[in-house]
């Protein structure tokens, strides 16, 4: 399979190993363009016949920053341009979590909102210990509704889980391994190593039992999406045409404190 039609990551291939490569500017934001090739980048991974392992990463000083600024503004200016991405943001998460090759995060630096989520689909997080994760969705005045509210809870419990969903905080990848949200931290310097470390002992095992032991460890997940996933994007639909919302975005592009209404 060819991946010559991506524009916001880089497909590459060495032995049987696929890298994703999220490559969109300083941060790689999400915008609209970024947003389509992630609803089908993982279906592209699993029809892939040349690779039986996925690692996913960022280009450059970040992960994934969570959203564009300026696709937020096109979204609160036309609420139908948000509306309408609701199928891709479902498709997103069953992607991930139908994709039966092991998938392996390389958190090489900030993962914030969507991107946070993205990463924590994934089957194991190595992580330099210069990234950070977050969901900050509240920041932005929108509902955790991409996913966030499926994966966080399952990962660190419920109370844990609402706390930093709330509080849209950002934790440094030491404190967050500790939570149980990472799997290893390394210095910078050491991520390849590990990744590659981990994908060799997972590459030694038989194919389909490791693929297979997945889907069914995923099974409880896919079950969540399933029930959590149209009313959670829905609120956050809602979200995104309220004064807060505006507020949120329009404060973070002057650079300066928002001031909340409650509307």
């Amino acid at each position: 399979m060819e991946f010559n039609d991506y524009q916001r990551m880089r497909l590459t291939r060495r032995g049987r190993v696929l890298t994703i490569t999220l490559d969109n500017g300083k941060v790689n934001a999400v915008d609209g363009r970024m947003h389509k090739e992630l609803a089908r980048v993982f279906l592209d991974a699993q029809d892939d016949d040349g690779s039986d392992l996925v690692v996913l990463t960022g280009a450059g000083r970040a992960f994934c920053a969570g959203g564009d600024m300026d696709w937020f503004l096109l979204t609160i200016e036309d609420p139908r341009e948000f509306r309408a991405i609701a199928p891709e943001a479902k498709r997103i998460v069953t992607s991930l979590l139908d994709l039966e090759k092991p998938l392996i995060c390389r958190l090489n630096g900030a993962a914030a909102g969507l991107g946070a989520t993205i990463a924590l689909l994934c089957d194991i997080i190595v992580a330099a210990d210069t990234a950070a994760i977050g969901d900050p969705h509240v920041k932005a005045g929108l509902v955790a509704g991409d996913g966030g509210a499926i994966i966080w809870p399952q990962l660190i419990g419920f109370a844990r889980a609402k706390e930093l969903l709330m509080t849209g905080d950002m934790l440094p990848a030491g404190e967050a391994a500790r939570h149980g949200l990472i799997n290893h931290v390394v210095p910078a310097d050491e991520l390849d190593a590990k990744v590659d470390e981990i994908a060799g002992k997972i590459l030694a095992n038989p194919r389909w039992a490791v693929r297979w032991t997945k889907t069914a460890t995923n099974i409880t997940l896919r079950e969540l999406a399933v029930k959590l996933l149209d009313p959670a994007i829905a609120y956050e639909i809602v979200t995104n045409m309220t004064d807060d919302r505006r507020e949120a975005v329009a404060a973070f592009i002057e650079r300066r404190k928002p001031e909340f209404t409650g509307e």
